[in-house]
């Protein structure tokens, strides 16, 4: 479900744009390298290959089924369309100074696959997988983050956006108290499964910085085919969770300044879902499988429940009871509701839908739409839904409604489709035409 609430929030937010009439390209995938595919692969005797090769089509057809249309599926295991731009990164991260090998000994969590430190933990364990870290020594090759502080707090507070602004808050607090250089590799004998580092075959890329690039790589940038219009001349947003929030804040725009490429214009992050107020777990059996909601109620119904119940950066949580309780009164009652009465209207008088004019109709839904579009623009999908569900519950008892022969347009929300979170501003000689991308920060292990 964490991915389910990911992708909707992306495709809504995509939708909108489309709608308002932005040029669209979604970009989603799968980060399929690291220890924890490694382990798991060990675990059920195949090859990491093998895993995520199973694996991966699973996750496609749970968003075609969710209606998700992304434009770009990139796959980090593919030697072809990801690893060359990976390979070109890197060398030029390396060509600007800004890697360094040296021996390191630290707390690694396979579960976040990063070096933590103690007041990273809670009692001894990682917070978010509740797993100890294990104690490694290894020489790998470091990202120089320390030396981009100056330059990333200019950044988060000036240029790169991110909403919602308590987040931002949470990041800034992050460079107040230090940033330290971070781990790019691992020995092979450690990790195998990745891409190996350019001129030392030894050593194997870390995770992050494989998984980051595929913003990119989807767009062939440092190839024979680099399409970077999208990303040079667009205003490029990223939608991912907030566990992995320091990544797209810190590192992902510090390792784009090394290698001459501008950072992103925003980072929409989400929170956590929870199941009838606890965290999901195998353990306790509180897992909310998908397709259980789509089957009894709709894949619309289950967008709808992720947007309206959940403001984008809070927590949210899933209940059964209060999901039926929102179909009823929300999508059967109003919305249904009022189809069904159009519907029959229409079949019943032999007429049509016309936007009145001149009417007090047509003022409240200019303003309705102003309203609902500032939210829109800002975001902020659960005011919006609110707004529009505002009109909804209206339409029934508006004056033109009553006279049988004209209804006010009202607009729903349909949040049913494909992430994209990039987008990109050029003008025209007449009209200022926005061009937007969407590239969705998907971590699908």
């Amino acid at each position: 479900m964490g991915h389910v609430l990911e992708k909707v929030l992306a495709d809504a937010c995509a939708r909108w744009m489309r709608l308002r009439g932005d040029e669209v390209r979604f970009q989603t995938g799968a980060d399929e390298h690291g220890v924890k595919i490694q382990q798991t692969a060990d675990r059920e005797k195949l090859t990491p290959k093998e895993l995520v090769d199973r694996n991966v089509p699973l996750f496609q057809d749970l968003y075609t089924r969710l209606q998700i249309s992304a434009d770009v599926f990139v796959r980090t295991s593919d030697k072809k369309a990801h690893w060359p731009t990976v390979i070109e990164l890197w060398k030029k991260l390396r060509d600007a100074g800004a890697l360094q090998k040296r021996t390191y000994a630290g707390l690694y969590c396979s579960g976040c696959e990063r070096f933590v430190t103690v007041k990273d933990l809670a009692n001894g364990l990682c917070p978010d997988h509740k797993i100890p870290p294990q104690e490694v020594k290894e020489e790998n090759w470091f990202f120089l983050l320390s030396a981009e502080q100056r330059w990333l707090a200019h950044l988060l507070q000036n240029e790169y956006l991110i909403i919602p602004e308590f987040r931002a808050k949470e990041t800034l607090m992050l460079l107040e108290s230090g940033l330290a250089d971070v781990s790019f590799s691992r020995p092979k004998s450690s990790l195998s499964w990745g891409v190996p580092v350019p001129g030392d075959e030894d050593q194997t890329m870390y995770v992050w910085c494989d998984a980051l690039t595929n913003y990119i790589s989807g767009l062939g940038f440092f190839t024979d085919h680099e399409n970077a219009q999208w990303w040079n001349e667009g205003e490029v947003t990223h939608v991912i969770g907030k566990d992995i929030a320091r990544f797209h804040a810190l590192i992902w725009p510090a390792m784009l300044k090394n290698a001459n490429v501008r950072p992103p214009d925003r980072l929409l992050i989400h929170g956590f879902l929870t199941s009838e107020g606890e965290k999901m777990s195998k353990t306790t059996g509180n897992v909310v499988a998908p397709d259980d909601v789509i089957s009894k109620y709709g894949v619309d119904a289950l967008r709808f429940f992720l947007a309206h119940e959940i403001p984008v950066g809070n927590d949210g949580d899933f209940s059964w009871k209060r999901f039926g309780e929102l179909y009823d009164a929300k999508m059967r009652n109003q919305l249904g509701n009022l189809l069904n009465r159009v519907l029959v209207l229409l079949k019943k008088e032999g007429g049509y839908v016309k936007i009145p004019e001149g009417s007090k109709d047509v003022s409240r839904t200019s303003e309705e739409w102003k309203a609902f579009a500032g939210k829109m623009d800002a975001f902020d999908l659960n005011a919006g839904i609110q707004q529009a569900f505002g009109l909804v519950s209206a339409s029934p008892r508006s004056a033109a409604w009553r006279s049988h022969f004209v209804m006010s347009p009202f607009f729903c929300c349909r949040l049913s489709q494909g992430p994209r979170i990039r987008s990109a501003g050029s003008s025209t000689s007449r009209t200022r035409r926005r061009c937007s991308e969407k590239i969705l920060q998907s971590r699908q292990k």
